[in-house]
């Protein structure tokens, strides 16, 4: 007898196909995507002719998205873990006092400062991570406890060894140091100087920097936000660890039966954080040539947001480096793109309410197309 046809799978109502058009809906840097569109959409129609997006305006609004984007990469790390870390806004403050104190009031090398600073942060962050997977309790309440303890070593301990909260002269210490560079230089100094001798870029008319370019290179800022993205988005796509980072954040019980270490998944992602939080710190020192005790307020929040708004989901297994860095860029350009388009400054904070509600909203709608829940 001849063999009965094979029914058509393509009629068959059990098999549920994707469109493209969903698919692309749940990719985490959809929304970062899109707001970035928006934003630069906006601003080149409102602040074209403000300065924004000439040389020096563009360093303006990219220095302040790399500030983000570097807290933003280990924030979206351990967010896609599960976890939160409020305390990173305290850690960029207590870090860089911290290399203040060892380098300007103790009279270390500033090398030794910052890598002793590594090391206490990254202590810190592991403690932090311990603490949470030992204890059981929500890392928001214990990262929140450690916003306060660092906050308050941030104040005590300046007033204590230098009567003051602010520790200046970290640019003279760090004269001829091998390491301050790395944080503190630029990069094409020569290529920047060669733009503006070519009439590329503007270059000062006047005093005694004329014939310089307004712009004289890369700061090491923008570079390490770079390369934290690059690394972090490797990491996170491309290797096991990043696989066991989805794992623990979607389902860690289930993560533990296939046989990934949980806890030190959480602990390693607590110390990205603090890593990335004194990195920023470590730039922020070596720009200023200070270190304050209010450094670093709220930013913490703002870390969150970014790595919301490029579409991460508060309740962890789901994000993107890629979008988190978007978001950052968001902020970079609208926080500067409002002082350009003469818009109230404080404004912007208006901005980031509506813009956290929105990406909320967008992202439990993402979470129950992924779900299938209603």
């Amino acid at each position: 007898m001849p063999e009965a046809p094979t029914p058509a799978l393509d009629g068959d109502e059990r098999i549920k196909t994707r469109s493209r058009f969903r698919e692309s809906l749940i990719r985490p840097e959809l929304g970062g995507i899109v707001g970035t569109v928006l934003v630069f959409t906006l601003f080149l129609l409102f602040a074209f002719d403000s300065g924004m997006f000439n040389s020096q305006g563009i360093m303006n609004w990219s220095q302040v998205s790399a500030q983000f984007m570097i807290i933003a990469v280990g924030a979206c790390l351990l967010m896609i873990a599960g976890e939160f870390d409020l305390s990173v806004g305290s850690m960029i403050g207590f870090s860089g006092m911290m290399i203040a104190i060892f380098s300007v009031t103790l009279g270390w090398p500033v090398w030794l400062a910052i890598l002793v600073t590594f090391v206490l942060s990254l202590a810190i962050g592991a403690l932090n991570g311990f603490i949470v997977v030992r204890t059981g309790l929500p890392s928001f309440i214990v990262t929140l406890a450690f916003l306060f303890i660092l906050r308050g070593f941030t104040i005590y301990l300046p007033q204590t060894v230098e009567r003051k909260t602010i520790i200046g002269g970290i640019k003279d210490v760090a004269e001829g140091d091998w390491l301050a560079p790395l944080f503190g230089g630029k990069i094409f100094t020569g290529l920047f100087q060669w733009m503006g001798d070519a009439g590329i870029i503007a270059v000062f008319e006047r005093g005694t920097r004329q014939g310089q370019p307004v712009v004289s290179g890369i700061p090491m800022l923008i570079v390490w936000a770079l390369v934290l993205v690059v690394i972090g988005h490797i990491l996170l796509t491309k290797t096991r660890f990043g696989n066991w980072i989805f794992a623990v954040g979607g389902d860690a019980q289930a993560a533990r039966y296939a046989g990934v270490p949980v806890n030190r998944v959480k602990i390693l992602m607590f110390m990205a954080t603090a890593f990335c939080a004194t990195v920023f710190a470590t730039c922020q020192v070596m720009e200023f040539g200070s270190a304050g005790a209010d450094r670093g307020l709220l930013k913490e929040f703002e870390a969150i947001i970014a790595v919301v708004i490029g579409g991460a989901l508060l309740t962890g297994g789901y994000g993107s480096v890629i979008g988190a860095a978007l978001g950052a860029l968001i902020f970079g350009v609208v926080q500067q793109g409002l002082f350009f388009a003469g818009v109230e400054s404080s404004l912007f904070r208006v901005f980031l309410g509506v813009i956290l509600l929105f990406a909320v909203i967008l992202n439990t709608y993402i979470r129950r197309m992924i779900t299938g829940e209603r």
